[in-house]
């Protein structure tokens, strides 16, 4: 969903005037009203997977109420052609993805070999079908408000932490604030070791930082873990936060270290110094999209494998990495 406000930018830009609808995962619409090219977040009914002819026959129904004159399809899947199609939306655009000839009209081929990031696949997308590619690529750029900021530091009992609380002025933090993403919804292949994380957040934390751990309720054990080791000195957001929070809580961070996720991907687009910890996945393909973010990866052989788990039981590409490989990009002058 953050890589999809590059498609949003370019399409603001060549079209300064149109109005951009997202329809997404209810989840995610806290990203939406985060983007400034958003003009209304709809929340997609269905779930993740499900087919229900009839239920996006009624969604359909209900989006061609709003005369939109083109969808863009970012799935590649057969289904999530049909509700576009019922709306009877003008124009179509999507990739062939799932032989979707007729329910799109405006298809594209994927090649692969020049579109090679996904980024660059939405982008494409927003562009005519004979602009040349690969497509530029804007920087997302999520929009947090002082009001935001203050209310989760009000909300999280933080002000103790910070210089300045008013309207008007971005809150200051006291003390530099390293924010921690042990978690990677994909597998224990994109995680880092907690006892690395634990080693940086105690090195840090000694030289007078803060230390926030982020995450979903199924990262609660690695931060709780995480925590022990670092003396529970961090504060731990793991669970404790809805996603338009955790967006609002980074933004005050000035330097996250998260491994391959989407939290990976809001940093970026909160413009942090970003380390980014690569193992089974590929920096090439899906990377943090922001110029500050270093990217630690050891291009083992045996990577990318794209596994949830390791199939040589060693997570060499990710135990590999040492804390000191960290710190010394954290500390690194950009």
């Amino acid at each position: 969903m953050v890589m999809a406000q590059s498609l949003f930018i370019t399409l603001k830009n060549n079209h300064p005037d149109c109005q951009i609808d997202v329809l997404a995962p209810s989840w995610s619409l806290a990203l939406m009203e985060r983007m400034p090219e958003v003009t209304h977040a709809v929340a997609m009914p269905l779930a993740h997977g499900q087919f229900n002819f009839f239920a996006r026959l009624k969604l359909g129904k209900s989006l061609g109420s709003a005369a939109y004159d083109q969808t863009i399809l970012l799935p590649n899947s057969w289904k999530s052609a049909l509700s576009p199609f019922f709306a009877s939306i003008p124009l179509r655009t999507g990739n062939v993805g799932e032989c979707r000839w007729g329910l799109l009209n405006d298809a594209r081929r994927l090649d692969k070999s020049v579109l090679t990031m996904t980024v660059q696949r939405f982008v494409a997308l927003g562009l005519p079908g004979t602009a040349a590619l690969p497509p530029v690529c804007p920087t997302p750029s999520l929009s947090i408000s002082v009001e935001q900021q203050v209310k989760v530091i009000e909300k999280f009992d933080l002000s103790a932490m910070f210089y300045k609380m008013s309207e008007s002025e971005a809150p200051q933090a006291l003390q530099p604030i390293l924010a921690l993403c042990p978690g990677a919804e994909y597998g224990e292949a994109k995680r880092w070791p907690v006892e690395h994380y634990a080693a940086v957040a105690k090195q840090k934390l000694a030289e007078g930082w803060q230390v926030w751990l982020f995450g979903s309720e199924k990262d609660k054990a690695s931060a709780a873990q995480i925590n022990t080791l670092a003396s529970n000195a961090c504060v731990d957001f793991t669970g404790r936060t809805a996603l338009a929070e955790a967006v609002d809580l980074m933004s005050l961070a000035h330097t996250v270290v998260s491994n391959d996720s989407g939290l990976m991907h809001v940093a970026a687009a909160l413009d942090k110094n970003l380390v980014a910890l690569y193992g089974s996945s590929d920096p090439g393909f899906t990377p943090p999209l922001n110029a500050k973010a270093q990217i630690l990866s050891l291009k083992l052989a045996c990577a990318p494998c794209f596994k949830r788990d390791c199939p040589l039981g060693t997570l060499a590409c990710l135990r590999d990495i040492s804390p000191d490989n960290v710190l010394k990009l954290i500390n690194a002058p950009l």
